[in-house]
């Protein structure tokens, strides 16, 4: 389990007297405890490896788009920070599918569902993340199904 993992890599930080990564899976395991207080109130729970890992995408989302953004502005000491943590998450993230195999699956999807104009986007997109929401980045999925459908 991620859960495991992220925890295991804080107790072996802090024993290694690592600030910086113990930071790091701190506040992984704040979001992911935040989470579980939000999903508490839910009927039914997502899988906790599949809730964690879109935690840890939307973690990494928002590092990408700070880097960004330090960057624009000269902050290139922020931006370092940023990377860091970036680095830490990446490590519990499961494998991204390339370009080319996240393609296939949504020629695939769009072939399955009959799916052939932008009115028929939001059906892909459904299907692709209830299938595949782990494996793919969801934002550069949706740039490919637009390509795809029109």
């Amino acid at each position: 389990m991620i859960r495991d993992d992220v925890k295991a890599a804080q107790i072996s930080a802090m024993k290694a007297g690592d600030k910086d990564r113990t930071a790091a899976t701190r506040a992984i395991l704040a979001k992911i405890k935040d989470k579980d207080i939000e999903l508490r109130t839910k009927d039914s729970a997502p899988d906790d490896d599949a809730m964690i890992t879109d935690v840890l995408q939307k973690m990494a989302k928002q590092r990408r788009e700070s880097i960004e953004m330090f960057e624009s502005g000269g902050r290139e000491e922020l931006a370092k920070g940023e990377k860091m943590e970036l680095g830490v998450i990446e490590e519990f993230l499961p494998a991204q599918l390339s370009e080319s195999d996240t393609a296939a699956l949504i020629d695939g999807i769009k072939a399955e569902l009959g799916a052939d104009s932008m009115k028929d986007m939001g059906r892909v997109m459904g299907e692709l993340k209830k299938r595949h929401g782990t494996e793919i980045d969801m934002g550069k999925a949706s740039g490919l199904v637009k390509a795809a459908l029109s």
